[in-house]
């Protein structure tokens, strides 16, 4: 019987996006990948493998969850008997094992909606911002309050809460969480490889845009979810609003009658860095560069998602969409 279905979505991947589909091939039941208008042959090269090909239509504006929500669609009206459905970035090849693992812990466990492994990055060590995305990636393993962009899902639990929110530029994994959760579905956390990711980031300025991104992330879910239980992202938002304005502000504006005291407020910068560090080298595990180059990453990250979180709410205000945050290149 067919059980796996296997969605993977990219726009201009290239060769990752080879890659991800040849680690796919004869191992799921059925592979949809969605275009979200590439102009490198992406198109081409998925259909020569004989993977069911969707290209959204370039009118209407794109979003990751749009594009793995048109993906499930056509699964489910052409193969309604799937019971589990995997998504994939276009950028990310699926390691060996993975699928059969985590069908098996959904068939084992009713209660869990949506299971996910460990994403790494496929080159942490060419620059520094790739070996930011790995430790990132690496949350602790259990039940967890959220899945990435690679995760395997119950169709069930998908089709209960209505699939992603279209309109959500970033952030929309999470958000899916909240409202999988509300309805009393677990999110679990495997200690197993899953996906092996290329960020494929050299610059800083894709760095900032990455954060920038993240800020509009924690700004639309606290906004969509911040009066619920969970209080979704609010802790998050209020931080960057903290670190990101109101500290560097009342030490400035405070200066001068303060005859310059106020100044000492901006040692908080480095003690929270030290914070982030210490957690990092004591708790995770990590050498004290990989500490401290997250825990800089970290408090640096909050001026570009002060940015995000304020474009987030500008465009709310006036009423436009906000479109696509994208930090690769092409």
């Amino acid at each position: 019987m067919t059980q796996i279905g296997l969605i993977a979505i990219g726009r201009n991947e290239g060769q990752r996006l080879r890659q991800c589909l040849l680690s796919v091939l004869e191992k799921a039941d059925l592979i949809i990948y969605v275009d979200s208008g590439s102009t490198d042959g992406s198109v081409e090269m998925a259909r020569s493998h004989s993977v069911e090909v969707i290209e959204l239509d370039l009118s209407i504006p794109f979003t990751a969850a749009r594009a793995r929500n048109a993906g499930f669609q056509h699964l489910r009206q052409t193969h309604p008997e799937i019971e589990f459905v995997q998504f994939v970035d276009g950028d990310c090849e699926v390691v060996e094992g993975w699928l059969e693992k985590a069908q098996q812990e959904l068939l084992t466990k009713p209660d869990v909606g949506v299971v996910c492994g460990r994403r790494r990055e496929r080159f942490p060590e060419s620059t520094v911002y790739n070996q930011l995305c790995d430790i990132e990636w690496n949350t602790p393993v259990g039940e967890a309050e959220a899945c990435g962009g690679d995760s395997m899902m119950r169709v069930e639990a998908f089709e209960q809460v209505g699939g992603f929110n279209d309109s959500i530029i970033a952030g929309e994994e999470p958000e899916l969480c909240v409202r999988l959760r509300q309805q009393g579905w677990k999110i679990l956390r495997l200690d197993a490889e899953m996906t092996l990711h290329d960020a494929q980031m050299t610059r800083w300025n894709q760095w900032w845009k990455r954060m920038l991104r993240a800020g509009h992330a924690y700004a639309e879910g606290a906004w969509l979810h911040g009066q619920s239980p969970q209080r979704h992202w609010v802790k998050e938002s209020k931080s960057i609003w903290l670190w990101g304005l109101f500290i560097p502000l009342l030490a400035l504006v405070l200066a001068f009658p303060t005859h310059e005291l106020s100044l000492l407020l901006l040692l908080g910068y480095p003690y929270l860095t030290y914070r982030i560090y210490q957690y990092y080298t004591q708790q995770r595990n990590y050498s004290n560069r990989e500490s401290a180059l997250y825990a800089l990453s970290c408090v640096l990250g909050k001026f570009p998602q002060l940015q995000g979180q304020m474009q987030f709410h500008f465009n709310r205000l006036l009423g436009r969409r906000r479109t696509l945050v994208e930090y690769k290149t092409e």
